[in-house]
């Protein structure tokens, strides 16, 4: 695939992603949700991402593979920020509004849908970078699915616990994304290696 393909369709991420982290912040603060502060702060993320992908696309193979290796850090981020926010509401559990997080979930899920279809056709094709592109799309569409399911059984259960519990779910789920992009970057790396030698 081409790498201005890509970097149009990482840069369309980067402003979907970028404008998205700002509203979900603000409803995340107004009504006490550990969830959509993860999401948002993985919106804003995401966004970063892409626009270093927007940048680093163009670059020959050894320096697209360390550009690799920072957003596999880049991508570990959200996840640490969401475990001390989850601590955080540990020692305050109450429930969060449900109706809010319902439609900022639905909003949320609505804007990564539309960024996983851009990305789709690029994640086999550019190695790390539009792999974690890729991966921040499909983990956030399936993070607001978990915050969806959150706001239904926020309805019967009168407590933040299913609200801490996804937060602390969707750090997981982008821990193992980093990872992932690791290991991708290390094997473009020893590509680039290999192909100099």
């Amino acid at each position: 695939m081409a790498p201005t393909a890509l970097r149009r369709a990482v840069l369309a991420v980067a402003l979907i992603n970028l404008a998205y982290a700002i509203v979900e912040f603000t409803v995340s603060r107004l009504i006490g949700s550990v969830a959509l502060v993860a999401d948002s702060i993985d919106f804003l993320e995401d966004g970063v991402l892409n626009l270093l992908i927007f940048f680093a696309a163009a670059w020959p193979l050894h320096r697209r593979a360390r550009v690799g290796h920072a957003l596999a850090i880049v991508i570990l981020v959200p996840a640490a920020a969401t475990l001390i926010t989850a601590i955080l509401k540990i020692l305050d559990p109450t429930r969060p509004e449900t109706i809010p997080l319902t439609v900022t979930a639905l909003g949320a899920l609505a804007a990564n849908l539309t960024a996983a279809a851009i990305l789709s056709r690029h994640r086999h094709h550019a190695g790390s970078l539009a792999r974690a592109a890729w991966l921040s799309a499909r983990n956030d569409a399936l993070a607001n699915v978990a915050i969806l399911g959150t706001g239904m059984v926020a309805l019967a259960w009168v407590s933040g616990w299913p609200d801490i519990i996804v937060g602390v779910g969707i750090a997981a789920l982008n821990a193992d994304a980093g990872l992932k992009v690791w290991r991708a970057a290390t094997k473009e790396r020893l590509e680039a290696k290999y192909a100099e030698a």
